[in-house]
């Protein structure tokens, strides 16, 4: 019988990692360490629990590099990807999630599949010698036991940031007499929002209020540990001036107030569907340092949210990832010991999609290295193949942050207008777009030719 391949951690990357190993007739022993130790976001025992937004972000596999992602993940069979659309919620232009009907889906495919073993145990330690194929999937949540033990192994420092939670409210205590149903520019249905508009006084006020909040102490040595940009809390946002908000997730743009058409909106706070049921919306970019009841006290102060009853708080907990370009290989080994491969958001790529798709190549690279094939990589052109790149030799090491997939980390397009000036802007990222489909398409042939795929 073939040897297992081993896969530390249930989250997205791990999972789907798992499903692409199995797909080539390989076995997986698959170690998911909850509920036996639970960690600091978690609230299930369930695989590929989503911890944060519900949201895959947008689904525009033209103008979107996510979308784009999307569009690829589909076309490789990913598990992530098949479940998402399964239990998708409208979210207009966004792929958003039925979180439970999500997680619920994957574990039970996984937990059903005969070549898969769930242990659940925490592996606290390096792999023994005697696992010869091993992934590390463990997320921005790693053990500290664990962590500590790749360091220790690789000699580097693990980079770390803050990541927060966005609150969750019960449907039926939003006053609709005050809210409105509309997507920004009536965008997917139109309707996929729940938008609550502040007017000045009230966006000045709301504002004073993020600043004077309690707050969530830090332990002492997480004092120093900086924010990822893209995701952080409205009150360090609010500290960086009063527009900042007002110019990001609460941007007024794009929407009218059919309650109060008269009203000029300094901002308007969304909310998104959570499940399929809709009754749970989660608010648009609102993660949180506030401390519980100082959020109660602050977002109730939100016109249309005055009694809103929450069915999660927001919350904050310290994210670790590795210095991907300078200990990791291009296979995604781990350059002092090449064994182990590392995949999802521990390697530094931002995001539940950009996890998966990590996942999926490093699921790719273990089952190659197994059954004695080469390993293909997908083309730098695609969004996979830029993912890689930038994770493995694109980043530069001395100044590696968590990166969400962007047009940026793909080769730029020498696209010119017809007096030779290059054009920039939508086109660009359409022919970028258009390039990577093609590209990946001519990959999945040789591919699927060369590998041997059950």
């Amino acid at each position: 019988m073939t040897n297992s391949v081993h896969i530390i951690g249930g989250g997205l990357a791990g999972c789907e990692a798992a499903w692409q190993v199995v797909k080539r007739g390989i076995p997986v022993i698959l170690h998911e360490m909850r509920p036996t130790q639970p960690t600091a976001a978690h609230k299930t025992d369930r695989l590929a629990e989503l911890v944060c937004s519900n949201s895959l972000r947008s689904d525009d596999s033209e103008y979107n590099a996510v979308g784009l992602l999307h569009d690829e993940l589909r076309r490789c069979d990913s598990l992530i990807l098949k479940a998402a659309d399964d239990n998708a919620v409208p979210a207009g232009g966004a792929l958003a999630v039925d979180r439970d009907g999500f997680s619920d889906q994957i574990s039970r495919t996984l937990e059903e599949h005969p070549l898969i073993t769930i242990e659940r145990s925490e592996v606290a330690s390096l792999p023994p010698a005697d696992w010869d194929n091993v992934i590390i999937a463990t997320g921005p949540l790693t053990s500290p036991a664990l962590s500590a033990a790749i360091k220790e192994l690789t000699g580097e420092e693990a980079l770390s940031f803050f990541d927060a939670l966005a609150p969750i409210i019960h449907k039926d205590s939003i006053d609709m007499s005050k809210a409105w149903y509309q997507s920004r520019y009536d965008k997917g249905e139109g309707t996929d929002y729940i938008n609550c508009a502040l007017s000045q006084e009230q966006y000045d006020e709301f504002i004073n209020d993020l600043l004077e909040a309690e707050k969530m102490e830090f332990h002492e040595w997480e004092k120093d540990t900086p924010y990822f940009e893209g995701c952080l809390p409205i009150e360090v946002m609010a500290e960086r001036g009063p527009k900042t908000l007002s110019f990001g997730p609460l941007k007024p743009v794009g929407l009218t107030n059919p309650n109060n058409p008269d009203q000029r909106n300094a901002a308007v706070v969304q909310l998104r569907q959570d499940n399929k049921l809709g009754t749970l919306w989660n608010m648009v970019g609102f993660q949180t340092k506030m401390k519980h009841g100082e959020q109660v006290r602050v977002l109730r102060k939100i016109p249309g949210l005055e009694n809103a009853e929450f069915a999660r708080l927001g919350g904050i907990h310290r994210n670790t990832f590795l210095n991907s370009p300078k200990i990791l290989d291009t296979e995604l080994r781990l350059k002092a010991d090449p064994r182990i491969r590392f995949a999802g958001q521990i390697t530094g790529c931002e995001g539940y999609v950009e996890s998966t798709a990590v996942g999926w190549i490093a699921g790719q690279f273990a089952a190659a290295q197994r059954l004695g094939e080469e390993a293909i990589p997908p083309p730098e052109t695609t969004a996979l193949g830029a993912i890689l790149n930038h994770i493995t030799k694109g980043g530069i090491a001395e100044t590696f942050q968590p990166m969400n997939v962007n047009f940026g980390l793909l080769p730029p397009v020498d696209l010119r207008n017809a007096k030779g000036r290059k054009v920039k802007g939508r086109e660009r990222k359409l022919a970028q777009s258009q390039r990577a489909k093609e590209a990946l398409t001519e990959w999945l042939k040789k591919f699927e030719k060369d590998s041997k795929l059950t």
